[in-house]
């Protein structure tokens, strides 16, 4: 059920972003504990010099190599869990190359009422899906 946007600075080959967008994947189902087939990803290739990511401050520095992820899911899940996928997402990418540094995440949260999988229908409202669970 998350919508997960990937944003890449270009110039990966086709297997690689591929290989990105499976780990991220990998490690929503693992910690998010959702179907495998549950998967909706948008993944952007911009061109150097269009995405900036710097460190916040915390005094380290990230290469063209930078996976920014934005995670858009039901509310409910607790700080410990959030802690779990972020951790698993930069150990999923850490195991095709992406260093740590160059992992950037952020998680917005919603509600049922706010999906819509087709049809124009709200089909967690309307009961055709169940609502996850928020652990």
């Amino acid at each position: 059920m998350p919508l997960v946007r990937i944003d890449l600075v270009a110039g990966r080959t086709a297997g690689e972003v591929e290989q990105i967008a499976d780990a991220v994947h990998t490690a929503i189902v693992e910690v998010f504990a959702i179907p495998p087939r549950d998967r909706f990803q948008i993944v952007t290739e911009h061109d150097a010099g269009q995405m900036i990511a710097l460190d916040a401050g915390l005094g380290f520095d990230r290469s063209s190599g930078v996976v920014m992820i934005q995670i858009f899911t039901q509310a409910g899940r607790s700080t410990e869990t959030k802690q779990e996928l972020f951790r698993s997402v930069c150990t999923q990418l850490g195991r095709i190359g992406v260093d740590g540094a160059d992992v950037f995440i952020g998680i917005m949260e919603n509600t049922p009422a706010d999906w819509s999988f087709g049809f124009g229908r709200a089909q967690y409202v309307e009961g055709d899906l169940a609502v996850p669970s928020s652990e």
